[in-house]
């Protein structure tokens, strides 16, 4: 799951229009893609908008939905990069130790292996090519973009509401 608004957990954003009937290409962030309907009406973040899929299906590298009142090709393409919510109400619970939603890590401090801040988890992105978490660094300048990996982040602690940091460099002088 991604990021959160308020009590809501990103769980898809609609892509382009598919086809002239008023399909949508969706890309699901929930564990298992086709999931997505199963959370009920998805929302916009600012819950003044609600869509119901009423059929969704696989394609090559995303999913294909129908929602309900988007009828022609012109409805579906004014919600290119849309992004869909649901209360974290309805969501699963989370029974396993090291599982969490990715809106949980948002404002989690970063630090490095020594416990020194680096600075807040802003975000947890996927480009298509992994995923990425990003870090407001402490003294400000540009975020850290890191892979969101093992290696660069052996360890998150949601009880002490921090994650360990490993910087790629960090992690190049250690194996020399």
């Amino acid at each position: 799951m991604r990021s959160t608004a308020g009590n809501k957990i990103r769980v898809a954003r609609i892509g382009a229009a598919h086809g002239v009937r008023g399909e949508v290409r969706l890309w699901s962030f929930t564990a298992e893609p086709l999931a997505v309907a199963d959370y009920g009406p998805l929302e916009t973040a600012d819950g003044k908008r609600r869509f119901e899929i009423v059929t969704l299906r696989p394609a090559k590298d995303h999913l294909v939905a129908r929602l309900k009142g988007i009828d022609d090709r012109n409805a579906a393409e004014r919600l290119t990069n849309l992004d869909l919510f649901v209360p974290r109400e309805r969501l699963p619970a989370i029974e396993e130790a090291d599982t969490f939603y990715y809106a949980d890590l948002i404002g989690l401090a970063a630090v490095n292996e020594t416990g020194a801040a680096l600075g807040i988890v802003a975000a947890v992105h996927n480009f298509g090519a992994g995923d990425l978490i990003e870090i407001a660094l402490a003294g400000g300048g540009e975020p850290l973009l890191l892979p969101f990996t093992d290696t660069v982040v052996p360890k998150i602690d949601l009880k002490a509401k921090q994650i360990v940091v490993v910087r790629p460099f960090e992690i190049e002088a250690r194996d020399e």
